[in-house]
């Protein structure tokens, strides 16, 4: 990650090293343990190991890539890549479905099954949660000065970088419930709801920060504007490809009912006694 990005040097320096590292190693590692599988005769879809790849890529780019337009224009851009973008990709890929099905049975897969059933994930994942986290965590970020304190203390920025990525994955999990973990109250509708409110929450900061930079704060106003109407766009962009996987599962579910109930309406009656 480079200081063009709007961190201070020594955060960019260490970042620029690990982010990309860390992203191209789980990508190997996912892309070995899909081969494997397939080895063996499962099957596992290509598009999921394209997925998780573009999601790595995402990541790095981020962290070495040059973003276009000026200082919060591009620290709008790097939000949208880490934690949009990116999460949306990987969760689809489902990490943790071919980590379950690549550990062979024994204490390791019990262990991380143990994880995913236990009660903080279940907490974590419940989706009017995440999207608090999530959406909660910007608002917080742009209409305080954390982020005017965020720009003068390393740490501190670190720490905002790693919380929008993890609230945008665990936002990104929570709707799409792809993988094997305890749920409670996740259904559909609740799902729907909490990404419709979520988005709401997101354009409606876009509008603000359209209108009124960060507290403590000076950016350019062509700037501001250019940054507040990439959130705003993009962000539409990522709810509702969030919404269309919410909508293939409704497909999928309805439609499986409507196959059992046809079922049994056609089910000829036993022969009387």
């Amino acid at each position: 990650m480079t200081p063009a990005h709007g961190l201070p040097g020594p955060v960019a320096a260490v970042l620029w090293t690990i982010v990309p590292a860390a992203a191209l190693l789980f990508v190997a590692g996912y892309r070995m343990a899909a081969a494997r599988l397939r080895r063996r005769g499962d099957a596992w879809p290509r598009w999921r190991d394209a997925s998780f790849c573009a999601g790595g890529i995402a990541l790095a780019w981020a962290a070495l890539g040059t973003l276009p337009g000026g200082p919060f224009t591009r620290h709008m851009a790097l939000h949208l890549l880490t934690g949009m973008a990116a999460p949306l990709l990987l969760v689809l890929a489902r990490p943790l479905t071919l980590v379950l099905r690549s550990l062979p049975p024994g204490r390791g897969r019990r262990g991380v099954l143990a994880l995913g059933h236990s009660r903080p994930v279940a907490v974590l994942v419940f989706p009017p949660v995440a999207a608090l986290l999530d959406a909660g965590g910007l608002w917080l970020l742009y209409r305080t000065p954390l982020f005017a304190a965020a720009q003068h203390r390393p740490l501190l920025h670190a720490v905002v970088q790693i919380h929008l990525m993890a609230g945008g994955l665990l936002f990104a999990f929570a709707v799409c419930r792809l993988d094997p973990v305890r749920h409670r109250g996740g259904g559909i509708a609740v799902r729907g709801g909490a990404l419709l409110a979520a988005g709401t929450a997101h354009a409606v900061l876009a509008k603000s920060l359209y209108a009124a930079a960060p507290p403590g704060t000076a950016f350019a106003p062509a700037d501001l504007r250019a940054g507040a109407r990439l959130m705003y766009y993009s962000g539409d962009l990522a709810e509702l490809a969030l919404a269309l996987v919410l909508a293939v599962e409704w497909y999928a579910v309805t439609g499986r009912a409507w196959a059992r109930a046809r079922r049994r309406l056609t089910r000829p009656d036993p022969d009387p006694v």
